[in-house]
């Protein structure tokens, strides 16, 4: 059995839409003078100055369409079945856009196995098939599909490509998290529910993982779940999309987790030993609780809210964005990984860099 595994790439793709500024002019006009000026302040608090969508916004984001293409009528939001067309329609260009930043090349015929990770879309034959005859794979790669996990996905899927890199040292494992977050749009008067919606993107990251080096060294894994917070936060299917619950108690929560599970997470380790710090940027307030519950160093989340401030919150996709800029450092750092999601759950790893 292979000792190691290795994130070797990382490719990172976006739609072309840059939409933050239209999403927020359609969120404040959902609502009344007074609300309006709380929820302007809110969000201009939360560290995100682009984030990118699939679909074209419309010319007035006060008028009667919120896309180009009029399928988000004002007062007839489309159904699920119709948000899953879209999905359907749009991910896989983007889903092929992440794996052709790779640069697979010959290596395409040679991925042995494929993991996909997506919790904003659903269909079958699914992502994983249009990748097969998109890419080059070989029809025979075994493929799993990562469904509805949320945020924490990615991390799930490393742990699975880490778990087949060390038991198959010939194996190479795509690692494939495509999100079209933007897709679930609700229209309400509910300030929580718009701040929420300000926060996501569409994107899309492609890893290749092996039990050869260079890259990142996947080290261990823990998983934190607080059964009693469970609600939360939650990504429930509804008649007309998917409806994301995420309360405004979740940074506390987050905080008071990891606040009595250090040790767990770095194995023992003190902070301080930490060179690298890859958390998911769920939102401004989550890297906040994430760096006051570990006292963390001015500047040691940099990466993450650099993250969140260029694309917002693209779901599993986002702390790959973040994994990518620690390829670039020195080797021989130590790093920490963390996700969250439903649950309420935290997954995380340790990692090193290796040249």
């Amino acid at each position: 059995m292979a000792a190691h595994a290795y994130i070797n790439r990382i490719a990172t793709a976006v739609p072309e839409h840059e939409v933050h500024q239209f999403y927020l002019r359609f969120a404040a006009s959902m609502l009344a003078d007074n609300r309006r000026r709380v929820f302007e302040r809110m969000a201009g608090l939360a560290g995100i100055e682009k984030r990118y969508s699939c679909f074209a916004p419309a010319v007035d984001p006060e008028g009667p369409f919120v896309d180009r293409a009029g399928t988000f009528a004002r007062g007839a939001f489309p159904g699920t079945a119709a948000r899953m067309a879209m999905y359907c329609d749009a991910a896989p260009d983007l889903a092929q856009k992440g794996v052709d930043g790779l640069h697979l090349g010959h290596d395409a015929s040679r991925i042995t196995h494929l993991i996909v990770t997506s919790c904003t879309g659903f269909s079958a034959p699914g992502m994983d098939l249009e990748l097969v005859r998109r890419c080059g794979l070989p029809d025979g790669v075994e493929r799993t599909m990562v469904g509805f996990m949320g945020c924490y996905a990615a991390v799930n899927a490393l742990k699975l490509a880490r778990h087949i890199a060390r038991s198959e040292p010939r194996a190479k494992v795509l690692l494939v998290n495509i999100e079209l977050c933007t897709v679930h749009l609700r229209q309400t008067t509910e300030l929580e529910k718009l701040l929420s919606f300000c926060l996501w993107g569409d994107g899309c990251a492609a890893a290749l993982v092996t039990a050869e080096p260079p890259g990142i060294e996947l080290d261990s894994f823990h998983c934190l779940v607080a059964h009693e917070r469970r609600e939360l936060m939650r990504w429930d299917i509804r008649d007309h999309g998917f409806d994301m619950v995420l309360s405004g108690q979740v940074p506390a929560a987050i905080h008071e987790a990891l606040l009595g599970n250090q040790d767990t997470i770095l194995d023992g380790r003190p902070t301080d030993s930490i060179d690298l710090w890859a958390v998911h940027p769920g939102g401004r307030s989550v890297l906040d609780a994430v760096e006051g519950a570990l006292k963390l160093a001015s500047g040691a989340l940099t990466p993450s809210r650099e993250v969140l401030r260029r694309y917002g919150n693209m779901s599993s996709a986002t702390v790959m964005f973040v994994l990518q800029e620690m390829l670039k450092q020195p080797s021989g750092l130590l790093g920490c990984g963390m996700s969250f999601g439903p649950g309420l759950t935290a997954e995380t790893m340790l990692f090193r860099t290796v040249s």
